[in-house]
């Protein structure tokens, strides 16, 4: 069975747009990319709500930033066929005020992390998939507005951005904006539908990569 690491924000974790709490465990867009690979590979969840490609947070009491998280899930989960990275949001809220350049810039050290990992001589150094995240949407919620509602247009640059970083890189590249869209509830998370529809999109992407 092949190993996939589903490494990402509050949106692979499954926030509940406008709720703060958790999608049901079927319908996070990981465990419905597992459940679409019919056996042939399990897919380990690693969602963490603020999570940035390479940027600190000082508002956080976590540490977010993806860059030191990396590393040791690399160590951990070893032996990994594929690593699929879906970061980029947190990059251009409020309190880092980055571009989707600058996001772009951070995936391509994730990248680099992942490629250069020391990983156990008996273990490959796995595939790696990139997705660029949905575009924000507009929101009346206050606090999300105040969050991330500045950086509407920015976020639609993610997809161009990524492609570039995946092409240069050597990697694989899958645009989540193309299958799923953000919730107006809050701007930037998604409900049930959408999520779920990321896992099912990727299935045959997948399968592509892994020959599964």
């Amino acid at each position: 069975m092949k190993t996939i690491l589903a490494f990402g924000d509050s949106l692979t974790w499954g926030f509940i747009a406008g709720s703060w709490e958790r999608h049901p465990h079927e319908v996070r867009w990981p465990n419905a990319l597992a459940a679409a690979l019919n056996g042939k590979a399990r897919v380990i969840e690693e969602g963490h709500n603020g999570r940035t490609t390479v940027f600190d947070d000082p508002t956080c009491f976590d540490d977010r930033n993806g860059s030191r998280a990396l590393p040791v899930l690399l160590s951990t989960h070893q032996p990994l066929d594929l690593v699929i990275i879906m970061l980029g949001t947190n990059d251009i809220k409020f309190a880092n005020r980055c571009r989707a350049f600058d996001a772009s810039m951070g995936v391509a050290r994730l990248i680099e992390i992942v490629q250069k990992f020391s990983f156990l001589p008996a273990f490959k150094t796995p595939e790696i998939l990139i997705m660029s995240p949905p575009a924000l949407v507009p929101t009346n919620d206050e606090w999300f507005n105040d969050l991330w509602g500045h950086a509407l247009e920015e976020s639609k640059l993610f997809a161009k951005h990524y492609a570039n970083v995946a092409k240069e890189g050597g990697v694989h590249f899958f645009d989540a904006g193309t299958v799923a869209t953000a919730d107006r509830t809050d701007g930037g998370h998604l409900d049930a539908v959408n999520t779920k529809a990321i896992g099912t999109a990727l299935a045959p992407v997948v399968k592509g990569i892994l020959g599964i």
